[in-house]
């Protein structure tokens, strides 16, 4: 049984999810979510203090789920000299190259605490046991899944629904492991037969790329980039501006060491090589990308952006879920 607005709001961690717009789209009709990635504990809590100010309606909050793997340590150590000309030019220390799970424990100890209709999961899926725990909480559970293999899995541990992210979606792959191609999102929701409720997600950037999902057996659509232009959202001013120019988009590991679709710029192009290590090369590129933004550089930020960014409006969160409805 799927009983969430059609409409979801993708998490857009990393600077564009705010209270603001999780709970305008909420209010809306739709199904916002805040995204937990790269807060800490305390602030996911403040953050949901804040967006229950703002709405009485239903919310969801997105949580990374990160095994540690293997990684070159050779060649993340190479990159960081590569990355050296870039950090003396922007007077900034490289960030020191490491891995952690972004908190996960903490932060579900947070949400199981606060009033939240949907926990969905980045990166892997929850075990089973956790999976329970949420559920008895009151809270459902969504697995971001790539692939079938992945969404069996996902169904064996007990979610409630899969987001099915096809190869068009702008940011982060959510695959399970950061391999293989990244398949079309009408050609894997065909691949998907789990009896489970299908949420999609990538490249839907209208009214009609909402019906070609659901008519493909997907119970909801969910977008980001369709949202990064409204006022609610904390997309930074290089990031609107490189969405209102146009160009092209393209997977890179440049940025985080993990594959991400983004608009493509000088820092993708020059860096083109990044080792697979996530979140050890996020860490290592932070204080660069930090600088690039405050001087509004485009050229040195991750621009993340599904393949129809070029479809998003400045408009209100809420123009924008009335406009994508059925």
């Amino acid at each position: 049984m799927f009983d969430h607005p059609q409409i979801v709001l993708a998490p857009l961690a990393g600077g564009p999810s705010t209270p603001e717009l999780t709970a305008a789209v909420s209010n809306a009709g739709g199904l916002g979510f805040l995204a937990a990635g790269y807060l800490t504990p305390q602030g996911l809590a403040e953050q949901l203090r804040r967006t229950r100010e703002l709405t009485t309606e239903q919310i969801g909050v997105n949580v990374f789920v990160l095994d540690e793997v293997d990684i070159d340590d050779a060649a993340v150590a190479a990159y960081a000299r590569e990355l050296e000309p870039e950090a003396q030019a922007r007077n900034v220390q490289l960030g020191k190259p490491r891995f952690d799970d972004d908190w996960l424990a903490e932060k579900l100890d947070v949400i199981v605490r606060a009033d939240v209709a949907v926990v969905s999961t980045t990166f892997g899926c929850l075990p089973a046991e956790t999976v329970a725990r949420l559920q008895e909480s009151g809270t459902r559970v969504w697995a971001t899944v790539t692939a079938a293999h992945e969404a069996r899995a996902a169904r064996d541990a007990g979610v409630d629904s899969l987001v099915v992210q096809g190869a068009e979606a702008g940011g982060h792959r959510g695959a399970w492991r950061d391999d293989g191609e990244a398949t079309p999102l009408l050609e894997l929701l065909a691949s998907i037969d789990v009896g489970l409720p299908l949420v999609a997600t990538g490249g839907i950037a209208d009214r009609d790329g909402v019906a070609a999902a659901l008519t493909a057996g997907a119970q909801a659509a969910q977008l980001g980039t369709a949202f990064l232009l409204c006022p609610e959202a904390g997309t930074s001013e290089p990031h609107r501006r490189a969405l209102r120019t146009g160009g092209d988009t393209s997977f890179t590991r440049s940025f985080t060491g993990r594959s991400a679709r983004g608009i493509v710029n000088r820092f993708m192009v020059e860096h083109a090589d990044a080792p697979a290590a996530y979140p050890h090369i996020h860490h290592l590129t932070a204080p660069l990308r930090a600088a690039a933004r405050a001087a509004g550089d485009a050229e040195g930020i991750n621009l993340w952006a599904g393949v129809n960014f070029a479809r998003a409006e400045e408009l209100p969160a809420a123009e924008v879920v009335a406009r994508l409805g059925t």
